[in-house]
């Protein structure tokens, strides 16, 4: 008999095989929905405290708002703003918005007033439908915001609501469950417009189209290996980009979404446990936090098939760690506010992760490591330049914000402004930010928006704000402060206070330091790095 050989792949052939060119459907975003309700009526499509629908409802309910959102004038392309936390009227809310054909703008509820002003009337925004506790809020700046026609508020109110709001609820329970009659709609149509930290200080309104966020659907859902018997485990914000992404996913696959207002680590593993959750979604400090409850090993965690995490550089010593105690795979990934998911750790094989990485592009997703100075020569392995992505998935733009847009899109390439190498394999590292935002706890914070406010104050005459490593959060924002020569006798304690005050939580300075100057280069622009190397000398 014939000796008969047998060909082996390689590491690097079964990697160039890991993620063929996938087919996509021409349907607008709420068409996964639907779909679901068809091919998994009775499937649970969520499940939170005292609330339980299956895929049928859900459609239901969101058919329901929908004819809502009509009735009251609401029409295509007319941009919806969402204020609350995570809650099932979230999920009714964006997918009723994508069935009329409106734009979705999600904000940020851990937001101050000067925050949320500026996205509601950056925005254009002609509607919101708001969680009750923020109503004040709404009202307060009405006045500023001439779109603004139409508010439904969410949740149980003590008093009677004023003419102008409407009940959410009240509205679903008055509505017929039937399919809206909508404008004509395309899959070019912006769906979602979600708000990303510029260098510029001012947030920017990212759109994406009812394509780029079906597209990416699909590509998760398939580098993911999500199915319809899995159940994701939710506490992400549903307002990020990271939390979209989950919304669809779930939708797209017929899996269950268990949700979670915020992370409590207790509440997490109860909940693991009691749901059976197949896949959560996490950010590095939720592993930290996880791994190191005392009641770890008290709980049944054996259903979880994988932990993706992301928003941040994870630490790989974390990731070992995590997965030593718990004997869960983390899964290291990729994405952007402008890019959605790009890359991450293979699922096929927990032999393939390299969780020091972002790991691989996902479907029909390229990527080139870039030089810095011109980001046209694109660099060999090994070498550290900028990423740039392209793939059905990217922004069509940013809103109102012309110039740039033509500086992140060139060509066809989104530039993330991320330093990056790729390895012999293919796999992607960050290592730095080409950008100078700061990363709090998968945050993403602005120094110049922090800068313009420190401005305003009377004693501050100069001001620049860097990144300071920290072992809990990642980085935290630290001031450095030039007063003026008659308010000497402001501390730094009164000034984060005055600065803390006017920001979201996660944006707060941590720490201020008085200096004599900023240092700058001869057109203006902060040293940062020189700030960053004298604060690291103090540290050693």
């Amino acid at each position: 008999m014939n000796d008969i050989s047998v060909s082996v792949p390689t590491r690097q052939s079964r990697l160039d095989l890991f993620r063929p060119s996938l087919s996509y459907p021409s349907y607008q975003y709420d068409e996964m929905l639907t779909q679901a309700a068809q091919h998994f009526p009775e499937n649970e499509a969520l499940i939170f405290p005292n609330v339980n629908l299956t895929y049928r409802e859900m459609d239901a309910l969101v058919n329901a708002l929908s004819n809502a959102l009509l009735d009251l004038g609401l029409r295509k392309g007319q941009p919806v703003c969402l204020f609350m936390k995570n809650c099932p009227e979230f999920l009714i809310s964006w997918f009723a918005i994508a069935r009329i054909g409106a734009i979705v703008s999600p904000i940020n509820p851990a937001y101050k007033e000067r925050e949320f002003l500026y996205q509601l009337s950056n925005s254009d925004a002609v509607a919101i439908i708001v969680q009750h506790e923020f109503l004040p809020m709404v009202e307060a700046i009405r006045v500023e915001t001439p779109t603004l026609q139409y508010i439904l508020t969410v949740g149980e109110s003590q008093q009677p609501l004023p003419p102008h709001v409407h009940s959410f609820s009240q509205l679903v329970q008055t509505y017929p469950a039937t399919p809206p009659t909508c404008e004509a709609r395309t899959q070019e149509d912006i769906l979602a417009l979600p708000y990303s930290s510029g260098t510029t200080g001012l947030p920017k309104g990212v759109m994406h189209s009812h394509k780029s966020l079906v597209c990416n659907t699909y590509q998760m859902v398939s580098a993911c290996r999500v199915r319809p018997h899995d159940r994701l485990l939710v506490f992400l914000p549903l307002y990020h980009i990271f939390g979209i992404k989950v919304l669809g996913v779930a939708a797209l696959s017929g899996a269950t979404i268990v949700l979670m207002e915020r992370f409590d680590a207790e509440e997490c593993l109860r909940l693991i446990q009691e749901q059976g959750i197949t896949v959560f979604y996490a950010v590095p400090r939720i592993l930290a936090l996880l791994s190191d409850h005392p009641r770890l090993k008290d709980y049944d965690v054996h259903t979880v098939r994988y932990v993706l995490c992301g928003a941040a550089p994870v630490p790989p010593p974390l990731a070992r760690r995590f997965q030593e105690l718990t004997h869960i795979t983390v899964l290291t990934g990729f994405g952007t506010t402008e890019a959605n998911a790009t890359h991450n750790n293979p699922v096929i094989d927990p032999r393939l992760v390299k969780v020091e990485t972002i790991g691989l592009p996902i479907h029909d997703t390229k990527h080139k490591i870039v030089d810095i100075e011109t980001g046209q020569k694109e660099l060999g392995v090994g070498e550290e330049g900028e990423l740039i992505i392209q793939g059905p998935q990217i922004m069509q733009g940013y809103w109102k914000a012309p110039e740039a847009t033509a500086e992140a899109l060139r060509d066809g390439w989104l530039y993330t402004g991320d330093i990056a190498r790729r390895d012999e394999d293919g796999y992607i590292t960050i290592t730095d930010r080409k950008k100078e935002m700061i990363k709090y706890k998968g945050f993403s914070i602005a120094p110049a928006q922090i800068e313009a406010l420190l401005l305003e104050h009377p004693a501050v005459a100069d001001v620049a704000i860097i990144a300071k490593p920290n072992d809990e959060a990642g980085e935290i924002p630290k001031a450095f402060v030039v007063r003026r020569r008659e308010y000497e006798h402001v501390s730094e304690d009164e000034l984060m206070l005055w600065v803390n005050k006017q920001l979201a939580t996660f944006k707060h300075v941590r720490e201020i330091s008085f200096i004599d100057a900023i240092p700058r280069n001869p057109t203006g622009k902060i040293l940062r790095r020189v700030l960053k190397e004298q604060e690291q000398q103090k540290m050693a």
